[in-house]
């Protein structure tokens, strides 16, 4: 395990963040394809020359799946986080293809604290991936809980449970 660098309170409302990067092989593709969304066009280049991707493409699935293991790799492993409840939404914008590499940045939309635990705070993000030629390829919006450094005092507990009103 790493060393805890980050914590909520590091997390402000605006801030941006690379994720790094990864390129995609053809056999790559297929391996997940065939494991988690065997559709031809996952799968073999004449079906996804004859579909409306016009090649062999990722799956959705795997485009996200690689937005998890790089936000992993270069941040939550030195963060203090505590799960998530969930994503918002998510798009893909544009196919992937083999020899696609894709850079993966983390936007943060809102902080806030959690009122029914001082100890823990509310992360917003989007994250967005962008190929080569800087095309966003995907979008998805979800929620990060994460430590706090210091629980909350009696008075932002106060101050929370009075925005409530």
């Amino acid at each position: 395990m790493s060393q805890i660098k980050y914590y909520w309170e590091d997390m402000a409302a605006g801030s941006v963040r690379d994720l790094g990067t990864v390129t995609l092989s053809a056999q790559e593709i297929k391996d997940f394809a065939r494991q988690f969304d065997p559709q031809p066009f996952h799968l073999d280049e004449e079906a996804g020359r004859q579909s409306i991707f016009g090649a062999l493409c990722a799956s959705g699935w795997h485009t996200c799946a690689l937005a998890m293991k790089l936000t992993v790799e270069n941040f939550l492993l030195e963060a203090a986080s505590m799960g998530s409840p969930g994503l918002e939404s998510l798009r893909w914008l544009k196919p992937v293809y083999p020899g696609d590499t894709l850079r993966l940045q983390q936007s943060v939309v809102e902080s806030r604290a959690l009122r029914s635990r001082p100890d823990i705070g509310l992360v917003r993000s989007r994250w967005e991936m962008f190929n080569q030629g800087g095309d966003k390829v995907m979008q998805m919006e979800g929620y990060g809980m994460f430590r706090r450094r210091h629980r909350a005092t009696g008075q932002e507990l106060a101050q929370l449970e009075a925005s409530k009103e």
